[in-house]
């Protein structure tokens, strides 16, 4: 998490092949998913955000996706350490809705 906004930038432009300007928001976490970075191009400028968990972790998407989108209840949930994912699970099959 030691990065700042041109690390971060540079890893958006040569990993993801896009621009930090693009008008997406770009999140970064650290291996032990206690806290989060925001990358935003607001129009004018870049803002760099950080959150910390005290207690718990940030719930992320598969490792396999390298980007994923989230929609702002989703994001809501993840920085406040709730299991985002958990909003749109399938009922399991047994149950009789």
């Amino acid at each position: 998490m030691r990065i700042g906004i041109d690390g971060l930038s540079q890893r958006i432009q040569h990993r993801l092949g896009r621009s930090p300007c693009d008008g997406a928001a770009y999140a970064f976490r650290n291996r032990r998913q206690t806290r989060v970075k925001l990358l935003v191009w607001d129009g004018t400028g870049v803002w760099l955000c950080q959150r910390r968990l005290h207690r718990g972790h940030f719930t992320w998407p598969d490792i396999a996706a390298i980007t994923h989108p989230l929609t702002p209840t989703q994001w809501d949930w993840l920085i406040t350490g709730i299991d985002w994912q958990r909003l749109s699970a399938p009922a399991p099959a047994h149950w009789q809705v």
